[in-house]
């Protein structure tokens, strides 16, 4: 068994007075490219949406005749939305966690994640770094320039076995952690890396719906 856990509890601050992920793209929302791919597949039971308690109505509204979809009260941080979500699964085997803000991701990214994370244990979405990154100090100095052939940017969908997950989410409940896989991080558990594509970026601003 496989769910989905869709976070939506942000209050997008930075995108101008509208929640971003009921803004409109080809007169789409935001939320529905996601969520829409991943209650189609055949192989996910249920799409769980985490969201902000402002728009639940709207969400409910938008999803109502589609029965693979449950939309539950989100958290004020996304670890505590995760975790929302994690409560409210029927105990699958693996979760898929995505954020509703990345509404271009590929089926082909999905099941190569899940692939991935089936073989190896956990996966996350990623992609090679193209920019060059400094580490500087707390003036500005810069200290370091890692080698650009190690650095991959993280993305979602990230795949967890449900238990252990669920387990790690308990136990750094209020870190307010932004990336699920830091949790198996600070365990000193492996998560691996699924390459996905750059179209799978998250939107923050406007700028970045203007520029799709």
């Amino acid at each position: 068994m496989i769910d989905v856990i869709i976070t939506a509890g942000g209050s997008s601050t930075r995108f101008q007075g509208k929640n971003k992920l009921l803004y409109e793209i080809n007169s789409k929302p935001v939320i529905k490219y996601s969520v829409d791919l991943f209650s189609s597949l055949d192989f996910v039971r249920e799409v769980i949406i985490s969201a902000n308690k402002s728009i639940i109505c709207e969400l409910n509204e938008l999803f109502y005749n589609n029965k693979k979809i449950r939309i539950i009260e989100g958290g004020d941080t996304r670890q505590q939305s995760v975790l929302n979500g994690l409560s409210a699964c029927h105990s699958p085997d693996y979760v898929i966690i995505h954020d509703g803000a990345r509404p271009f991701v590929t089926k082909e990214t999905i099941v190569k994640c899940l692939d991935t994370a089936k073989e190896k244990g956990s996966a996350i979405a990623a992609v090679k770094s193209i920019d060059t990154v400094k580490v500087v100090d707390e003036t500005g100095r810069i200290i370091s320039t890692p080698d650009r052939n190690t650095l991959w940017n993280a993305q979602t969908p990230q795949i967890f076995k449900y238990n252990l997950i669920y387990e790690l989410h308990k136990k750094y409940m209020g870190a307010n952690y932004t990336d699920d896989a830091l949790l198996f991080e600070k365990e000193g558990l492996p998560v691996f890396i699924a390459e996905s594509d750059y179209s799978n970026y998250k939107i923050t601003t406007l700028n970045d719906v203007n520029c799709k």
